[in-house]
């Protein structure tokens, strides 16, 4: 599903790589956490499964793609197979719920009978149906969240990938986040999220990558944060 071989990436304004000669696979279906302190490069290797960046050297393949070497115009297509779920929503504020989790089918020219059908459901999944006529700017974090995960769902991705997902969010809405996730999971997506909430990792007990100084260090199976909360 994602296979990165002997990738950095290093920017121009900084004097160590973010990414340090990076070697992983991740299977179709899997739930995988990545983790590590922050600076670790756990960001940037985000944004390079969906081509947000580009490698310095190494090859980077997604569902059998090399994103690195996809033409402009085929990047959008790539991005269509994968949902994204960040830290801070990124939400259409004077736009409905409905609105916002309907704009990511619109933007690819999803018919309207379509968009109908299939945006209640992704609502109906994440909880928020009733909220569906709401702004965006009048719900809690933790349901803005909800309305992120839906619109990141509603493409029926077969990779899921959340940059701290729940880093806003109080510990009852962590929760309800990172069960969403796991149900998406369940049915069929492979989904990879980074964190610093430990508790949820351990409790978890999927596959844990851990970053240092961009290289990996740690890579196990029912794994544990294994940092200091």
């Amino acid at each position: 599903m994602i296979e990165f071989i002997n990738v950095t990436k290093v920017y121009p304004h900084m004097k160590t790589p973010s990414l340090d000669g990076i070697n992983l696979r991740v299977e179709r279906g899997e739930f995988v956490f990545l983790v590590g302190p922050s600076g670790a490069g756990k960001s940037t290797l985000m944004k390079l499964i969906y081509r947000e960046e580009l490698p310095t050297t190494g090859q980077i393949l997604v569902d059998g793609k090399d994103v690195a070497r996809l033409p402009r115009r085929a990047v959008p297509y790539l991005r269509r197979s994968i949902g994204i779920i960040f830290q801070d929503f990124k939400l259409l504020p004077d736009r409905t719920v409905f609105e916002n989790v309907a704009f990511a089918l619109e933007c690819t020219d999803v018919p309207r009978r379509e968009v109908n059908r299939r945006v209640p459901a992704a609502l109906e999944l994440v909880g928020l149906r009733h909220k569906s006529r709401a702004l965006a700017a009048e719900l809690s974090g933790g349901e803005q969240q909800r309305v992120a995960v839906a619109r990141a769902i509603v493409r029926n991705p077969v990779l899921v990938i959340a940059d701290e997902p729940t880093g806003n969010l109080d510990p009852e809405n962590t929760w309800a986040i990172m069960n969403l996730l796991n149900q998406i999971n369940q049915m069929g997506a492979t989904v990879v999220v980074a964190t610093h909430a430990a508790e949820i990792v351990d409790t978890m007990k999927k596959r844990v990558i851990a970053l240092e100084r961009g290289r990996v260090v740690r890579d196990e199976n029912r794994g544990t944060y294994g940092y200091e909360s």
